[in-house]
C-alpha cells in the first residue's frame, strides 16, 4: 500500500525490517527446541539470539545474486553472528515455507489485533451516535424515494451492528489465520521432530496446522481477507449514506469540514464529501484482494510459489487499507454534522405522501376492501405527485368522489411521524448493550 494510506502502527507490522525480526524469532525458537532435545549444541543458541536481524538493504543485496530470499536472509544474519560458526545450526531441518508460513501467521495475527482494536472503536462510535439520535426524526427511503418516517439513529444502529458482526468475524478469522507449520520438505517431518513445531507454536501463540504439505493451505488466509473485505464494505455503507445525505437536494448530513479546508479549486462554495468518497474507493481495493489470495489455495502437489508474489502485495494491502478505512470511518462518524431541522423539513417534502401506507391500513379498518382503498389512496397520491397539492386534500377529494367519508381526527393521529417509530425501543435497548 502506498504511503499516503499507510498508518504508522500497521505499516511497521508489514515492513521488511519487522518481517526479518519475525524470521529471526522463529529461527531462534526452532534452535531452542533443538537444543532442549539435544539435536544441536546448546551453546549455539545464544550467539544466534544475540545477533541483530539483518537490514533489508543487506538482504536485498544478497538476494540480487542468490535469487532466493530465505537464503539471502540466512546469509546476512549469519554475517551478524559471533562466532559465525554458531549460525550453521540456524534453519536446521527446516524448509523455506516452515519459516515463511510461521512468520506470516504471527504477522497476520499482529495486524489483526490492531484492526480489532480499531473496529471496537468504530462500533462504539456508531453505537453512541445512534443512541444520541434515537429521537431524530427523518424520512426513511426505499429505492432513493421517500418511504415512511424514521429516526436517524435507527439507520446508524444498523451500521453499528453490522460493524460489530464484521469485527466478530475477524476475531474468528484470527484463529483461522494463526496457523503455522514446521514440518520440513513436503511436510513429512523427515528432518525435524513434530515436537519442535509444537514448541514454536506455543511460544508464538499460534496453532500447528492439522496437516501441512510444505505449505499451510491458504483457506484460512482467504477467510481472513474475505472478513477484511466485508468489514471494509460496511465502512463503505456508512460512507455512502453520508454521501447521499450531503447532496445539495438532501442536505441532512455533513462531513466535518475543518478550518482552512477547501472543497474545490474552481468553486469556493463547495463542501464535498471527500472522506466518504475516499472510504468508498478504498473499500474497492480491499475487495479486490479476495480472488488473488483465494487462488493461492490450489497449488501444484506439495507446494509451488505462485501464491507468494500475490500475498506479498495482497495481504499487506488488504490489512493496511482496512486499517485506514476503520480509522477514517471513525473520524467521519465522530465528526458528522446532523441537520435535524433539515430532516424535519424533508419529512414534508412530498406534501404528506409518506403517510400513504398508514392511511391504507386506517381505511381498511373502516370495512372497505383493500382494492377499493388502494385505488383511492393511489389516485390521491398520484395527483399529489403531479400537482404538489397536499396529500390530505387530494385524499379528501378522491374519497369524496367515491362517496367515502374520512375521519379527519383519526387521520391526524395516525399521520403523526412519531407514531411510526414507537416500536423501535427494542432496537435501542439492544444497541445500548452492544460492546
Amino acid at each position: 500500500m502506498i504511503e499516503r494510506y499507510t498508518l504508522p502502527e500497521i505499516g511497521r507490522v508489514f515492513s521488511d525490517a519487522h518481517k526479518y525480526e519475525l524470521w529471526c524469532r522463529v529461527e531462534t525458537l526452532v534452535m531452542e527446541a533443538h537444543a532442549e532435545a539435544g539435536t544441536i549444541p546448546a551453546d549455539s543458541v545464544e550467539p544466534v539470539r544475540q545477533a541483530p536481524p539483518p537490514t533489508p538493504e543487506r538482504v536485498a543485496e544478497i538476494e540480487a545474486v542468490t535469487q532466493h530470499d530465505v537464503i539471502a536472509f540466512l546469509t546476512a544474519w549469519a554475517d551478524n553472528t559471533e562466532p559465525r560458526e554458531a549460525a550453521k545450526w540456524v534453519h536446521f531441518g527446516m524448509t523455506s515455507s516452515d519459516l515463511l508460513d510461521t512468520a506470516l501467521a504471527a504477522q497476520l495475527v499482529e495486524a489483526t489485533d490492531i484492526l480489532l482494536a480499531k473496529a471496537d472503536a468504530l462500533v462504539a462510535a456508531l453505537r453512541d451516535h445512534a443512541l444520541a439520535h434515537r429521537g431524530t426524526l427523518r424520512v426513511g427511503r426505499t429505492h432513493g424515494i421517500h418511504g415512511e418516517p424514521d429516526v436517524w439513529g435507527h439507520r446508524v444502529a444498523d451500521f453499528a451492528f453490522g460493524m460489530a458482526r464484521s469485527r466478530d468475524r475477524l476475531r474468528r478469522a484470527r484463529e483461522a489465520v494463526g496457523v503455522m507449520a514446521i514440518s520440513g520438505p513436503v511436510g513429512t517431518y523427515s528432518n525435524i521432530d513434530p515436537e519442535v513445531e509444537a514448541y514454536v507454536a506455543e511460544k508464538l501463540g499460534l496453532r500447528p496446522a492439522d496437516v501441512s504439505t510444505q505449505v499451510v493451505l491458504r483457506d484460512g488466509i482467504s477467510e481472513w481477507v474475505s472478513c477484511l473485505a466485508i468489514m471494509a464494505t460496511v465502512c463503505e455503507a456508512v460512507a455512502l449514506e453520508v454521501r447521499h445525505g450531503q447532496r445539495t437536494e438532501v442536505r441532512e448530513l455533513w462531513e466535518p469540514f475543518g478550518k482552512g479546508q477547501k472543497g474545490s479549486s474552481a468553486m469556493p462554495h463547495k463542501k464535498n464529501p471527500i472522506m466518504s468518497e475516499r472510504i468508498c474507493g478504498m473499500a474497492r481495493n480491499v475487495r479486490a484482494q479476495i480472488v488473488p489470495v483465494m487462488e493461492g489455495i490450489p497449488l501444484w502437489h506439495e507446494r509451488d510459489i505462485s501464491h507468494s508474489s500475490t500475498e506479498r502485495i495482497s495481504l499487506p494491502d488488504a490489512a493496511i487499507a482496512t486499517d485506514y478505512l476503520l480509522n477514517l470511518t471513525t473520524k467521519l462518524v465522530t465528526g458528522l454534522v446532523v441537520d435535524s431541522d433539515r430532516m424535519l423539513a424533508n419529512l414534508d417534502a412530498t406534501h404528506g405522501l409518506i403517510y400513504s401506507s398508514t392511511v391504507v391500513s386506517e381505511l381498511i379498518e373502516t370495512g372497505l376492501s383493500r382494492e377499493d382503498v388502494y385505488a383511492v389512496v393511489q389516485g390521491a397520491a398520484m395527483r399529489t405527485w403531479d400537482t404538489g397539492t397536499p396529500f390530505r386534500q387530494t385524499l379528501r377529494e378522491e374519497a369524496g368522489s367515491r362517496g367515502i367519508t374520512l375521519d379527519e381526527a383519526r387521520l391526524d393521529e395516525v399521520c403523526r411521524p412519531e407514531r411510526f417509530t414507537e416500536r423501535l425501543a427494542g432496537v435501542f435497548e439492544r444497541l445500548e448493550k452492544l460492546a
